[in-house]
């Protein structure tokens, strides 16, 4: 048995982890991470899928994520702006195709009102709610309560409206069903980007890449651990106490350390037995927080023929089973790729097939969207962050209904010397890499503050 000793140890080397430990590092602490993958990056990883750069996990960075923008400057890394020149595409329910051009779907014109009315409306709740402590709003619990389609239901007679709003949240952040998380859950999806347009516009949300891959933030944080960064090593035991603990990972390899930072996703918390095992309550809110289900499909062409016709490559709809679609062309490059995504409900319909079944699937939603050259991609691939044993879902996790004012309120506490860090916890940043980053200062931080 290998057995270390350090100040702090740290379980997992995304961006939170990694973040953390070198913040730990500058700091004069000594620091072991361990990471259960081969590799670093958490859920941002960067493939290379016959002969085409692929990012099969997280990549976009917005304007308001200033703490991943000044993270990868630092870094020496730059970024380019995705491609959004031309008209945009959506699939409407009686399979009739619009161009068109701007952030809000074709509709009619009462109903593109309604539907600036309601994001009206959101903007100001989103704002009131905060994205740092929702569960302590006035009205918390009443919102933490109702279904974010049923409190749609009471705003707008108009289904569409609704529909449109839900999407922003239901399919494209949260990939839940809007029937199965509370309008807090989405308002605080909401605040944490800014506001509930911001969340409407794609074109914010989906501002810039990292050139050469968003795997490389991980990447660059694990070169200033090095050794002390072990792969293949699974954390399974912590043992603590007031005195530190003891992880117990494997390989053989015990480390002992004053402090752990738990930088994974909640659901993973179980994959581990602590000893003495954690306080009740932690048990309870970590069985209301899930993952939602989502599918990013990936399609690479010898060009991006979409532009020659004049179109972005940005798609919508609500009703077909690629719910989105954008220009992911890699920066430099000559060829053409894009990025879709299978959401919640048409996920399950999409896993219900066997592998050919599913790819042709998905080409015929790009085939409707972008036309018949988009039937036979020279690369494709299917990103199914589900079915990874060490994430098991994808964006990120949320509260069921009723959790975020049940358990909300301490959920980002210390539990003696367990510290937990990841995009999931986070206010600002939720679900992205930026909320990552902030979690892993923030652990980090309030070690170095209790020295």
């Amino acid at each position: 048995m290998s057995v270390i000793t350090r100040d702090v140890v740290v379980i997992g080397a995304g961006p939170s982890g990694l973040t953390a430990a070198v913040e730990l590092h500058r700091a004069g602490l000594s620091v072991a991470v361990l990471e259960a993958r081969e590799r670093v990056g958490g859920r941002t990883r960067t493939g290379d899928i016959d002969g085409a750069m692929i990012e099969i996990g997280g990549q976009w960075l917005s304007p308001h994520h200033t703490a991943a923008l000044e993270l990868v400057a630092e870094l020496g890394l730059k970024t380019f702006s995705r491609y959004r020149d031309g008209e945009s595409v959506y699939l409407a329910a009686d399979g009739v195709r619009h161009r068109f051009t701007g952030d809000v779907f074709p509709a009619p014109e009462a109903t593109s009102k309604e539907i600036d009315r309601l994001l009206g409306l959101l903007d100001e709740l989103a704002a009131a709610v905060g994205a740092e402590e929702p569960w302590a709003h006035p009205q918390a619990a009443e919102l933490d309560s109702v279904p974010f389609s049923i409190w749609l239901e009471g705003q707008s007679a108009d289904e569409y409206a609704r529909e449109t709003v839900a999407f922003y949240v239901a399919g494209a952040m949260l990939t839940k069903p809007a029937h199965t998380f509370s309008t807090l859950q989405a308002l605080h999806m909401a605040a944490a980007q800014g506001s509930f347009t911001n969340l409407a516009t794609d074109t914010f949300m989906l501002d810039k890449r990292v050139v050469g891959g968003m795997q490389q933030v991980s990447q660059r944080l694990a070169e200033v651990i090095g050794d002390d960064l072990h792969l293949n090593s699974p954390a399974r035991r912590i043992q603590w106490s007031g005195n530190g603990v003891t992880v117990f990972a494997d390989g053989d390899l015990e480390v002992r350390a004053g402090q752990v930072i738990l930088a994974v996703p909640p659901n993973l918390y179980s994959c581990i037995s602590f000893d003495p095992p954690l306080p009740r309550r932690r048990h309870q809110m970590y069985q209301h927080m899930s993952f939602g289900f989502v599918v990013k499909v990936h399609a690479v062409y010898p060009t991006p023929f979409w532009r020659e016709s004049g179109l972005s490559g940005t798609g919508f709809s609500d009703t077909d089973m690629v719910s989105e679609i954008y220009d992911n062309t890699n920066h430099g490059m000559d060829n053409g790729a894009l990025a879709g995504f299978i959401a919640h409900e048409q996920a399950d319909a999409y896993f219900a097939m066997d592998a050919a079944q599913r790819k042709q699937a998905a080409l015929d939603c790009l085939v409707r969207y972008l036309g018949p050259e988009a039937a036979e991609p020279a690369v494709y691939y299917e990103s199914d962050w589900g079915a990874e044993e060490w994430t098991r879902g994808a964006y990120g996790v949320s509260f069921d209904l009723g959790g975020m004012t049940r358990y909300g309120h301490d959920h980002r506490d210390p539990v003696g010397p367990l510290h937990f860090a990841c995009s999931d916890l986070a206010g600002h940043g939720f679900q992205h890499v930026d909320g990552a980053i902030r979690m892993g200062r923030r652990a980090a931080g309030a070690i170095v503050a209790a020295r």
